[in-house]
């Protein structure tokens, strides 16, 4: 594991690549939604008890891990029959910013490093997400991994992101929450990778065991 602090590897890079949902928004929407909403929905939509269509939704869920599908919600739509867009949007009053996040992002677009969103999330949600919180000002572009036709937890994604934005690998940090992701791009040879390890305010700081760590962004600030 990389040693150096996290405010040391913010100043030697002048290319900020950033996660989304679990590192500049709150999880805890997320997991509510596809927790609590869609199942809830779902059951009341096929008149069947919740405990079970919740089951099986996790168990479905869990067959998708890592492939582009698990993030689609066009494809989750589809699998549920349910307006999962609009449902997303009717809910959208619950997205919020992680602490720390939007001062984070204010300070990096001052600081004249370059900052580009960096999600496995589909652009629907995308396009809700930035719509509500204004998480598009910050950013020079956002590329979803849809576009690159594989998640990022994939090594291949990597060559491909490079080769869209030009970023030089030994000046450019990454921050995510998920260890698989954290993983790829450490292997691919990002000068930063560091982990945020309170995603979901609900929950309690997990460790993530090999990467540098912060609770929040705010922290690379020192």
């Amino acid at each position: 594991m990389d040693r150096t602090a996290p405010t040391q590897l913010l100043a030697r890079c002048d290319t900020v690549l950033l996660d989304m949902d679990g590192t500049l928004l709150d999880l805890a929407f997320d997991n509510w939604f596809w927790h609590e909403a869609v199942p809830r929905c779902l059951a009341r939509a096929r008149g069947e008890p919740e405990p079970a269509v919740r089951q099986d939704l996790l168990e479905h869920y869990a067959s998708k891990q890592g492939t582009l599908e698990w993030y689609c919600l066009d494809y989750w739509s589809q699998a549920v029959g349910l307006d999962l867009h609009s449902l997303k949007v009717a809910s959208s009053q619950r997205i919020r910013y992680l602490p720390g996040a939007r001062p984070f992002l204010q300070q990096m677009q001052s600081s004249g490093r370059r900052l580009v969103l960096v999600t496995n999330a589909h652009a629907k949600t995308l396009a809700v997400k930035k719509g509500v919180s204004g998480l598009g000002e910050f950013f020079e572009c956002c590329v979803t991994s849809h576009e690159l036709g594989l998640p990022k937890e994939s090594a291949g994604f990597w060559p491909r992101l490079q080769a869209r934005l030009g970023f030089e690998s030994q000046r450019t940090l990454f921050v995510d929450d998920s260890h698989a992701v954290l993983d790829a791009a450490a292997a691919f040879g990002l000068a930063g990778v560091v982990a945020v390890t309170r995603p979901d305010t609900r929950q309690p700081p997990r460790v993530v065991p090999g990467h540098v760590a912060v609770e929040s962004v705010s922290e690379l600030l020192g």
